[in-house]
Order: C-alpha cells, then sequence, then structure tokens
C-alpha cells in the first residue's frame, strides 16, 4: 500500500512539471490553412478542427476550408460525426494542407464504444444482448443513489427505489426478471471490472453504463454473473484538449404522498364504533368527544397532528462539482472533487448541542491517470474515494417514524402546562421529545478503492501481442458515534395531577465503534491478441483471476479462475465469438469448487450483401444471436462451508450423573450438503439490430429464453432427524420475453426533435421446487411464477365480497379465520367444496410485485441554445396490496386511521372495506386476494429545461460553455390503486420515509 502511495503522489507532482517544460519550449505560432474532403473529393463542412493539448480550435466551412494557428511539431485532430477521427502532425507545411477522411461504418464510430469485460468493442461488433448509454444522457439531479437515475432508460433494466431515506436511498435493480427463488436475484455490479458499490459514486465520474444481459456476455465472469452485469465505467482523461468544468445543483425536496391522520374526534368516534361492533361499551364519554371536537382544552383533550407537526413541505439538496481533465502524449489525468448534501423533512429538530434532523453529507475525490512510462508501456493509476456522514435522531429514524404514524392524535399533549413532555403509560414516546431530548447518531463511512493497471506490448516476439497486469486495493470502514440521552414523559390525571414514567438521564456520549472494515483484493493478469489478416481480424484475450475479501466478522471469501475470449470478423460484416471461463470459490467442497462456463455468439450484417446493399430506406441490418452458460452463487446461503460438519462448543449445556447437574457441551450446527453448488443458467439470445432512412431511426430487439437449474430448495427430510438442514440444488425455473428499444432523431434547420423508448417483456415460471407432501395441485408453486406481493404469502384466500346480513353468513361455508363472523366480515371462497373455509382453501396465485412488463420513453428537443428533455418511465403486471395501510396500527389505537371513515357499516353496505373491530380480526387480516390492487403505474420521471449562452459573448471572457437549467425528478405518478399512494413504494409517507420529489436549479460552465 505504502508503494502504491508513494508512486501516486510523485506522478502527482510530475504532471504540472511536464505542462511547465512543455509550455518553455514552444516555438512562435503560425497560421495554417488547409481543406478537410472525404474520400469521394467532396468538402466535409462543419467538421471540427483543434489543436492536441491546447484551447486552439475551429471548424470548416462549406466548402471544407479552415485556419487555425499552432507550431511545428503540434498534433490537428479532426473530428466530426460519422466520420473517423484523423491526425495530423505539423512538420514542414508549405502551402494549404489537404486532409483526406473517412466515413465511419453504421455503429463503427467514435462515439459508438461498448465497455465489455476488459475489452472495447464498436456496437457493430457486439454478437451478444448488451445495451449501453452515455453518462451524458442521464438527468443532471443531486441524487444520494446512482442507480434512480437509471430507471426507464435501457431495456432489459428494471429499477425501482425501496427507500429514500437521506444517505439510504435504497435501490432495487433487476435484469430482465427474477430467475430463481433462492436468492435476491441482483446484477454483479462492476466499477470498471471489479465488484464495486456504485450507488454513492457521483455522476460526475461516470463515463458509462454497459448492461450485459446473453451468455456471451456473462460466461466470462463463470459462476457470478447469471443475475446479469452492470458493467460501469470511470472517465479518462484525453490529450486532444484541457478541460475544467465546475456544475451546480441546488433545489428542493418535497414528499409525493403523506398520510393525513384523523382528527380526535373523528378517532374517538371511530373507536367507540369499534368497541361496539365487537359487544364491549364505548371509551369515550359524549364530554370527552365534545371536548375533541371544540378543541377549548388541548391538554386535557389533546388533537395532535403529528404529521403535519413533524415533517416540513421541504428540504434542501445540494451538489457542487469541480473536474479537470488534459494532459499529454505522455500522461494524460482526469480528476474530480464533488461534495452533496440532503436535508432531511423533520421538523423540530433544533437543538444547540446537536442536529436531530436526518441527513446526508457526501464528498467524493476521483483521479484516473494514464501514463505512457515507455514507447511499449502504458500504466493506468486510479484512485477513488468518499467520506459519507449520515445523520439521524437518537432513537433511529425507524422508531421516530413509527411513533409518528401510529400515535394517536388524542393519545397526549405534545408538552404539559408546564412545558415537560407529554406521554402516558401506555403511549411512552414522544416525537418531539425524541428529537430533542434523546440524542443524535452519527455514521461516517470512508471509502477508497485503489488501481493499477499495465499493458505491455510484446511486438518483439509477435505482433499484435500484449501482455496485462490489472490490481486493485479497495478499503471500506465505517465509524458511529452521537449523543446519548433519555427523557421521561408525564401523563396528566383527571384532576390534573401528573404522572412521570421514565427516567431522564444527562446527556453524554454515545458509545462509538468501528464496523464493516472490509478490504478487497482483486487481481487480472493475462495477454491479450489483436491482429489483422487482410479481411480477416482476431482478438484474443486470456486472464487469470483471484480475489480475496477481509472481514473482521467472518472468514475471508476467495475467488479464483480464468477466463478466454475469442473474437473473429470477416470484412467487417460476419462476426463470431467464443467465450468461456472455468471459475471456482472456496465456499463449495474441495473437489466440486470449480465449474466450466462456455457460450458462442454470431452476427451477421446482412445490410452489407448484394441483396440488400442498395435498399433505400435501409442503412444498416445486423441479425445476432448467442447461446451459453452463466453461473450464479448468490443463492442466499450466508454461511461458510455449507459442505461441513460443525459444530457450536457454546450452545447449550446436557445433564449428566444422577444430580442432574449441567455441563458444558457442544451441539451440531445446520446438517451440511457436500453437495452444494451454484445455480447454472442456459441462455439463448437472438435478436437484430437497425438503422434506417439516413440513419434517422434506429431499432434494436432481442428475444431471450433461460432454463435454470440447480437452484437451492427446501429438502424434504422427517422432522425426526431434529437438525436444521441446508438446502439442495433441486429447483428449476424458465424466463423467457422480449426487449426492444428505439430512437429517433430529425433536423429542421435550428431545431432538433429526438423520440426514443425502450420495452421489456419477462416471464417467469417455477418448473421444479421441493413441497411439503399432501399439498392439493391448486397450492403447488411448480407451474407459477417466482416470487410473491410484499407482506403477503404466495397462497391466498378467494374473496366474494362482504358479508351484507347474518342470514348471509349462516348460509354461507363456515369461516374458520374468526372466532364469530359479523356482517362487514369478508366473505371467502370454499375452494375445495368441504363447507368449510380454512387453510385447505388457499390458492397459489399469479400476484407479483416485481413487473413482468416495464418501459420508458424520452423525448428531447433543442432550438439554438434552447433543450429541453423528458423521461416516463412505467411498469405493468405488478401487484401491491392495501392490508398494511388500511389495517395499520395495533390494539393501542384500535387499528384507527385514516381509512377507517370508509370501513362497513350497515348505512354504507358499499364500503371498500371491512367493519372496524378490535378484537377477533383474523378473517380480516388474512392473506387474500381482498386487498390487492394493480400496482402498475406510469411515471413522469425528469423534465429538464436548459439554456446555453452564445459562444460569442463567453469568448471574451475565456469561457467555453455555460448552460443554465432547470429540472425535477419524480414529478407525478399514474396509477391505478385508488388510494393516494406511491405503487413503486406502496408505503411510504405512512410507515416510513416519504417518496420524494426534486426540484432544481443548476449551472453547467466549462473553460
Amino acid at each position: 500500500m505504502m508503494k502504491f502511495h508513494h508512486i501516486f503522489s510523485r506522478l502527482l507532482v510530475l504532471i504540472p512539471m511536464l505542462f511547465v517544460e512543455a509550455m518553455a519550449q514552444d516555438p512562435a505560432p503560425v497560421s495554417f490553412t488547409g481543406t478537410v474532403t472525404g474520400i469521394d473529393n467532396i468538402p466535409v463542412a462543419g467538421m471540427n478542427v483543434t489543436v492536441q493539448e491546447r484551447s486552439k480550435e475551429t471548424v470548416t466551412d462549406s466548402e471544407g476550408k479552415f485556419s487555425i494557428t499552432a507550431v511545428k511539431g503540434d498534433v490537428l485532430i479532426f473530428s466530426k460525426d460519422d466520420y473517423l477521427t484523423y491526425y495530423h502532425t505539423i512538420v514542414n507545411e508549405k502551402g494549404a494542407l489537404k486532409i483526406l477522411v473517412s466515413k465511419t461504418l453504421p455503429y463503427a464510430g467514435m462515439d459508438d464504444d461498448v465497455y465489455i469485460p476488459f475489452d472495447i468493442r464498436k456496437k457493430r461488433e457486439i454478437n451478444g444482448a448488451v445495451s449501453s448509454l452515455k453518462s451524458s444522457v442521464l438527468p443532471q439531479i443531486p441524487s444520494s443513489s446512482l442507480t434512480n437515475l437509471f430507471a426507464g432508460q435501457l431495456p432489459g433494466l428494471n429499477v425501482w427505489q425501496t427507500g429514500t431515506l437521506p444517505g439510504r436511498d435504497e435501490t432495487t435493480i433487476v435484469i430482465r426478471n427474477r430467475a430463481s427463488f433462492a436468492g435476491a436475484n441482483v446484477p454483479l455490479v462492476l466499477v470498471d471490472g471489479v465488484v464495486r458499490d456504485f450507488s454513492d459514486m457521483d455522476l460526475s465520474e461516470i463515463e458509462g453504463i454497459s448492461v450485459l444481459k446473453d451468455a456471451a456476455s456473462l460466461a466470462w465472469y463463470g459462476n457470478r454473473a447469471a443475475n446479469g452485469v452492470l458493467l460501469i465505467t470511470t472517465k479518462r482523461g484525453s490529450a486532444d484538449k484541457t478541460l475544467f468544468t465546475y456544475d451546480t445543483q441546488m433545489g428542493t425536496q418535497q414528499p409525493t404522498v403523506l398520510a393525513k391522520p384523523l382528527d380526535s374526534f373523528t378517532f374517538g368516534s371511530l373507536y367507540n364504533r369499534a368497541l361496539q361492533t365487537d359487544g364491549f361499551a364505548p371509551l369515550y364519554s359524549q364530554e370527552t368527544l365534545d371536548g375533541y371536537k371544540s378543541r377549548t382544552d388541548p391538554y386535557k383533550y389533546p388533537n395532535n397532528n403529528f404529521v403535519e407537526e413533524f415533517f416540513k413541505n421541504n428540504a434542501l439538496v445540494q451538489r457542487h462539482v469541480l473536474t479537470a481533465s488534459g494532459g499529454s502524449k505522455a500522461v494524460r489525468y482526469f480528476t474530480n472533487l464533488s461534495y452533496f448534501n440532503q436535508g432531511g423533512l423533520y421538523n423540530h429538530t433544533d437543538h444547540p448541542l446537536f442536529n436531530t434532523n436526518a441527513g446526508y453529507r457526501r464528498y467524493n475525490l476521483r483521479t484516473n491517470l494514464d501514463i505512457q512510462v515507455t514507447p511499449l508501456l502504458t500504466v493506468q493509476l486510479d484512485m477513488g474515494g468518499r467520506i459519507e456522514d449520515r445523520r439521524e435522531p437518537g432513537s433511529t429514524s425507524a422508531t421516530f417514524l413509527s411513533t409518528v404514524f401510529d400515535t394517536p392524535p388524542n393519545a397526549f399533549p405534545l408538552l404539559n402546562e408546564d412545558g415537560s413532555y407529554g406521554g402516558s403509560n401506555l403511549y411512552r414516546s414522544n416525537p418531539l421529545a425524541q428529537l430533542q431530548g434523546q440524542g443524535n447518531r452519527s455514521e461516517v463511512t470512508r471509502v477508497l478503492q485503489g488501481t493499477i493497471n499495465a499493458n505491455h506490448k510484446l511486438d518483439f516476439w509477435l505482433n499484435g501481442l500484449t501482455a496485462n497486469l490489472f490490481y486493485t486495493f479497495d478499503i471500506q470502514g465505517r465509524y458511529l458515534s452521537g449523543r446519548s440521552q433519555e427523557y421521561e414523559v408525564y401523563e396528566r390525571g383527571t384532576t390534573g395531577a401528573l404522572t412521570r414514567f421514565g427516567t431522564q438521564t444527562p446527556l453524554g456520549y454515545l458509545a462509538s465503534t468501528f464496523a464493516d472494515n472490509v478490504r478487497t483484493n482483486e487481481l487480472w493478469t493475462g495477454l491479450d491478441y489483436d491482429q489483422n489478416f487482410g479481411k480477416h481480424h482476431f482478438r484474443i484475450t486470456a486472464r487469470y483471476q483471484q480475489a480475496v475479501t477481509f472481514n473482521p466478522t467472518r472468514l475471508e471469501d476467495k475467488r479464483q479462475g480464468f477466463s478466454g475470449r475469442v473474437s473473429y470478423s470477416f470484412n467487417n460484416r460476419y462476426y463470431a465469438d467464443l467465450v468461456a471461463s472455468y471459475t471456482g470459490a472456496d465456499n463449495y467442497m474441495p473437489g466440486k469448487q470449480f465449474g466450466f462456463f462456455p457460450a458462442i455468439a454470431a452476427g451477421w450484417v446482412i445490410s452489407e450483401e448484394l441483396f440488400l446493399k442498395n435498399t433505400s430506406f435501409l442503412d444498416y441490418l445486423k441479425i445476432r444471436a448467442s447461446y451459453g452458460k452463466a453461473g450464479n452463487n448468490s443463492t442466499g446461503e450466508t454461511n461458510k462451508f455449507p459442505y461441513a460438519y460443525l459444530f457450536n462448543p457454546a450452545n447449550g449445556s446436557y445433564a449428566f450423573g444422577t444430580s442432574y447437574s449441567a455441563q458444558a457441551g457442544a451441539s451440531e450446527n445446520t446438517l451440511p450438503n457436500p453437495d452444494m453448488t451454484w445455480e447454472t443458467a442456459v441462455k439463448t439470445d437472438v435478436g437484430f439490430d437497425a438503422q434506417l432512412v439516413k440513419n434517422r431511426l434506429s431499432i434494436s430487439a432481442n428475444y431471450f429464453n433461460e432454463y435454470r437449474k440447480d437452484i437451492l430448495t427446501n429438502p424434504i427430510y422427517p422432522s425426526i432427524i431434529g437438525l436444521a438442514t441446508y438446502r439442495i440444488n433441486d429447483g428449476e425455473t424458465r424466463l423467457n420475453g422480449f426487449e426492444g428499444a428505439i430512437d429517433f432523431t430529425q433536423k429542421f434547420g435550428a431545431f432538433t426533435i429526438m423520440l426514443g423508448g425502450n420495452f421489456t417483456y419477462a416471464k417467469n415460471k417455477i418448473l421444479r421446487i421441493n413441497e411439503s407432501a399432501g399439498l392439493a395441485d391448486y397450492q403447488q408453486q411448480a407451474g407459477y411464477n417466482i416470487g410473491s406481493v410484499t407482506g403477503f404469502g404466495k397462497l391466498m384466500l378467494i374473496s366474494e365480497g362482504i358479508f351484507q346480513s347474518q342470514e348471509e353468513i349462516n348460509n354461507s361455508p363456515v369461516q374458520r379465520f374468526a372466532g364469530k363472523l359479523q356482517p362487514g366480515d369478508i366473505k371467502y371462497k370454499d375452494v375445495n367444496s368441504d363447507g368449510v373455509v380454512d387453510n385447505y382453501d388457499r390458492v397459489m396465485t399469479e400476484y407479483n410485485d416485481t413487473p413482468d412488463t416495464f418501459y420508458g420513453f424520452k423525448i428531447g428537443a433543442s432550438y439554438k441554445s434552447v433543450d429541453f428533455s423528458l423521461l416516463a418511465q412505467g411498469v405493468a403486471g405488478r401487484t401491491v396490496q392495501l392490508r398494511t395501510l388500511v389495517m395499520a396500527g395495533s390494539n393501542n389505537n384500535g387499528y384507527i386511521n385514516q381509512f377507517s371513515p370508509e370501513a362497513w357499516t350497515a348505512s354504507n353496505p358499499s364500503a371498500p372495506y371491512p367493519r372496524l373491530g378490535i378484537s377477533d380480526r383474523g378473517n380480516n387480516t388474512a392473506d387474500s386476494d381482498f386487498w390487492l390492487r394493480s400496482g402498475n403505474y406510469l411515471r413522469l420521471k425528469s423534465v429538464e429545461l436548459g439554456y446555453t449562452l452564445p459562444s460569442s459573448l463567453l469568448e471574451k471572457i475565456r469561457i467555453r460553455r455555460l448552460r443554465v437549467y432547470v429540472n425535477g425528478f419524480n414529478l407525478l405518478n399514474f396509477n391505478k390503486t385508488g388510494i393516494n399512494m406511491d405503487p413503486e413504494m406502496p408505503f411510504a409517507g405512512y410507515n416510513s420515509y416519504p417518496y420524494v420529489r426534486t426540484l432544481t436549479a443548476g449551472l453547467n460552465l466549462k473553460f
């Protein structure tokens, strides 16, 4: 580590020295003129001409002519869309320069790079299912999690939020759909080729993202990649020009959905009704209800709206970024420094000694260096790091939110007459006291990621051969600290006397601890071969890989393997790839730790054939297919060495002798499974890419079919063995569907419009899973999809409305989920027709909260200096449940909440929800389709409007570009849930931190 640090520090010192030396040797500049033409001898207008490593640049006119100032030895760079970039070194030029440039083949331009494992390909060369985009097209929003920005952007990539608390913007990513019922189905996320968390990186660090979905793309990573790969590539410097940028965004975040609690009078009236329905006397007298209604005595008759009191309408968010990139032929650099600050929505968090509002601050730093050490040796030295500071109340946000959402409005006054905290024996948690009298918590995370990547040409042995070495050093740690304090609450009695509950403690320091100190080292080394033989082009890559993760809370995790790829193309028309890996992990039985994962892919640019060559509307058409295997070892088993017999020496004791005294002993842990292995996915992909109407319209589509086997499922062992058992590899599933994307661009003079969209349909099915013996056919999972509705099981009762009378109850099958049924209770179907509704009437269902269809579409337009963009994103085939909201609460508050006024009564027989009740509620809280609603939605994800100041104005102050803009994120949601709910996060704003929309103004400055 020290050696790496010393090298890195010296290189940073070397960069300015190189610049100073270069500037000192510059001779006097001279003006050069010239003409740029294509190979058809037609002048090329609008081509950018720049001087490498300098700020000089110009553009060719309508006749292809240009004039630029340079010196001997300078390199002129000629670049334009649809043309290959051309470099011309000035030597002893006399007269006008004549530059000849070539057009690129379709999908083989300078901006058509696609990142694949340890290589770069042009889109034309990709034979598998790979989707990619540049970070520049992502919404420029200050977000604590980058993954949120990817929603709706790419076919096959499904992204949805599961948490919005500042600094814990949790997101779920699924590529296509779930294909396993054993694990989380999360993709392998790689940053610059290795496993790293990218959600907390800054957007300015990222160059692009590739989503790898087919076997030919995934086989490289062996038994880790069956769920797909998200490959993030960071930015690098260029010697073409030196560029400094400053980005700033400031704005506000607002809750999109918030609970609307009942007032005390309504709550008390409904509570009385619930008691009376169950045959109990009312709790609240008419005098008390009148007191709540008149609000004349806030201490005797409190009437709180905790949600309104403790949530602000908005919270500030800001982001600032500085970047610098450039260099010389010898050294190129990219560096950035960013700051992000997200405030929380909690109110009443002011304290002279600490802040209890939820909050998140993050500092990101990255420096990527490319060094041409010798003509044969190139070294990349990368260093990325960040510091994150998360803050929350001392009671934790989860506890505070539970208090705010679940405490009834009449429980107590926040403050008594004497200023003490209100409370009661039943409700001892006061949200004001939790914010002001219970301290705070701080969690500081520090991350450092270092990479060295060396490539040495071996042309002296074999032309086109290169040796490489890639090594990483990543370390992450968390530090927990804060202030600690406890408070006491006082309950006001009928006489006005106060009774204390709890014990107040003085303010102190929370016990500070270090947690999650994890270090990972990864090594890749091998050879590359790249050579042309006439029209034949070969690329061969071979790598050995080894990685180890050190965590003080568990044993080391080790990986090892070999990966290889052979790519062949003929005449830039016919392509083929052969990919294979032999990889293993230490968590499997010795002798069974390694597996072989081969794949093959082929592509044919059919538009180059004579029978399509002269088709006027078709510019490009490639058909492609791939087939092969990939593995998944992320199956939910977290214990080390599940194949071994392990004993716990501190687990319990045994009685020996006539005195039956306890003697220390050891017990056997989980019964091992020596045959446990990874899941194997056999993937087939067929697709095409096309460009039409003079490259204005681009279309791509894929059909995919995946068969997955060896999925962990519960063994069917008799319980007499008396031990917990590991699962066995006996499950099978099928996943198939199609995905596509379309983009259209059209210019009308100074006006440009861009339209695009993507669509994915992915259906999964369980083919084999071990289940309990004796299950009826309609209760077995085989044949149904993977997953369930959050908060529900897969088996559900089928509802038939609500009982309207006692006569209807008497004439219906016996319902066994409540002691006594009443009108207003849910009626269920007797599926097996035995006259009784019980667990045997639960049926397997297809309801799922993971959608099988998701899509996105975008609109972009620009006119002169004004630009506009819009992104919408949606899902279908998703189901959510309302029971968690409608039946929220406990016996303490009678399960009375804002939905209770819509409960069934004899005078409102068409009410959407069953009757109120304090006890014997099992019939109405059972898992059933009564509570299910469509979770489909269409979200207006982002809108941005920008203006770029004229270059003629900026040149005077030596600024290249200045753009100002306003944008919004998570603006609107259209759904059919029927209530004020966001189906992406159904419970946000009701029992968890609210979903937020973000409104910001920003500035982008380049100089």
